[in-house]
This record gives C-alpha cells, structure tokens and sequence, in this order.
C-alpha cells in the first residue's frame, strides 16, 4: 500500500477528525504518509484569518485537503442557512487565499451535490453545474462551497495556483453522523429502525414522500477518490465523485428497514420536504482522469454502517 509520492509531503486535513476526514487520514497512512496535521477546532477557528495563518506557519503544508464543513440534512439547512452559507464560505475562501500567499504547493476544495441545479438533467455532468439554481433548501451550503471552484478557476487563472475541486456525491457509512437534529438521510433512518425495533415500536415516520431518489458513496471509497485525486489530478475543472446507482428514498428505507430487522410500518409526512427531486452523478470524468471508479456494493456498506451504528449503543 505504500506510496513513495507520500511518503515526504506535509499534508493538512482540515476536518480530518470528522466522518469523512477520518478515512482520509487512515488512508494517507496507509499509503506512507508520515506527516498529516489535523487542525481541532479547539486550537483553530478556520473561519479567523489569524487562526488560518498560524496553522500554515506551524505545520507548513505541502498540500491542503479542506474537508472541514458546516454540514446536515435538509433540517439542519433550514434553520442554518446563514450559518451555513458564512461559515462554508469564509473556511474556504481564506484558506485557499492563505494557502497561495504561503505557497502551499497544492489546494484540494471538497464541494458537494448540493451545488447542482435542482432539475439538473439526470446522471448530473460537471458541464451541468450552472444551468439553474440549487434546490432551496440547501442552497446557501451548496453554493457556498461552489464559490471554491470559482476561487480555484480564477486563482489558477491570475495566479496559476494549484488547486482542485471535488464533487463528492451523498456520502453514508460507519462514524457517519447520527444526531436526530443534523444527519443525512441514511443514518436518520437506520437510527429510526434500529430505535424501533429495541422498543419495540410498530411503526417509524419519515420525512416527504419518498419518492425523490439519491444516489450514495461509502465514506472509505470517498476517501480513495480525495487522494487519486490529490496524487493525480492537476486542473480546476470541477470533478464528480461517485456511483452511477440511483435509489428512491422509499426503496432505501425499505431496505434499510430489512437490514435492520424493522418490521413495523413506515409512514410519510408529506408536510415535509423531499428536498432534490432526483440525484445520480456521472462518473465518466474521475475514472479517465485519475482512475477513480467506487468500489464498495451499497447493500454491503449499509450493513458496515448498521453494524458500526448498533455496536455504539452497547
């Protein structure tokens, strides 16, 4: 597994003791990275200058992978959006600005699906990104990170700094959050069957109607694709990363009903928001470029992630 293009960089990972940053820096180790620095929010604000600045000078990188975020579901969006929009924003813009001004070598931005148009034409292609605004209720997150790609295209373009730009697709897997209050899609339902079935409830409600339809990535190949992509990939040409698989949230709840051992009834509340009607990305672009294709079946990562979920409640 080793790598010697690793073996010597100085790597940040912002948000590297999150979900996503968590296997990120696994990975890096396990291909022979020997110096990764994770910033904790504790002794860095990333959305302060002077905390940005004092982070390059103390572990003066070779290459940033931002992952921090201000991040949920379709919940958290909605009584965040201005936190959301400010806080994504200001982290990325003043981090790849102090990242040129310290002459880090290379910028890795991590945007999101949320930055796609709302009735983009299914698979999404990057081509697609700005042919309509995103869907409301995350819009101010998605385009809050979609103004790193601008920041990437523009400081290419001026300064011919280096940096990239990754679409990751819905992410899920173990160390996923579970807070009822600001997770995603899949651990809110898996937590709601789980919790139904040790209480031996007869039904679980959900939110919308069940028909818009996603598509997901397992955390462990999103974390493969961030590197390929930082080993390999040199342009600000916005790249997806994701499955070409689609799923209503209906069948995923259903399935994810019959992992859990839920046998009860799901039920809609349609007040609610089904957010994106449909999302499915192509993934042609990260496998010619940097040889990126995910690896993990869906029906096998949802039972990683119900695993690792049940094994924190004992």
């Amino acid at each position: 597994m080793n790598n010697d293009f690793w073996q010597d960089k100085r790597i940040v990972v912002t948000g590297g003791a999150g979900f996503l940053g968590s296997f990120v820096v696994e990975k890096l180790k396990q291909k022979g990275c020997r110096n990764i620095f994770i910033p904790l929010i504790e002794e860095y604000d990333l959305r302060r200058e002077t905390d940005i600045v004092r982070l390059y000078k103390t572990a003066v990188p070779d290459m940033v992978i931002h992952l921090a975020a201000a991040v949920g579901g379709i919940n958290a969006n909605r009584e965040n959006p201005g936190a959301f929009f400010y806080d994504n924003l200001i982290m990325g813009v003043q981090l790849m600005e102090q990242a040129r001004r310290h002459s880090v070598g290379k910028f890795v931005a991590i945007g999101t699906v949320c930055a796609y148009p709302k009735f983009t034409p299914v698979p999404f292609k990057e081509a697609d990104l700005w042919d309509g605004y995103p869907e409301e209720t995350n819009a101010p997150y998605g385009l809050a990170k979609k103004m790193l790609l601008v920041q990437s295209q523009a400081y290419r373009q001026q300064y011919g700094y280096n940096s990239i730009f990754l679409l990751p697709l819905n992410l899920y897997g173990p160390r996923d959050n579970f807070n009822p209050s600001s997770s995603h899609v899949i651990p809110a339902i898996i937590k709601k069957c789980v919790d139904a079935v040790q209480k031996k409830e007869s039904f679980v409600t959900l939110w919308g109607t069940g028909q818009a339809s996603r598509g997901f990535l397992f955390v462990e190949d999103a974390a493969e694709g961030i590197i390929l992509a930082t080993e390999k990939y040199e342009k600000s040409d916005p790249v997806n990363l994701g499955t070409d698989q689609e799923i209503t949230i209906k069948d995923l709840a259903n399935l994810i009903a019959r992992l859990t051992g839920f046998s009860g009834e799901i039920k809609w509340d349609t007040s609610k928001p089904d957010g994106q009607p449909r999302r499915c990305l192509d993934t042609s672009r990260a496998k010619s470029l940097f040889g990126f294709s995910a690896k993990t079946d869906f029906e096998a990562g949802l039972n990683k992630t119900v695993a690792w979920y049940k094994s924190q409640l004992s």
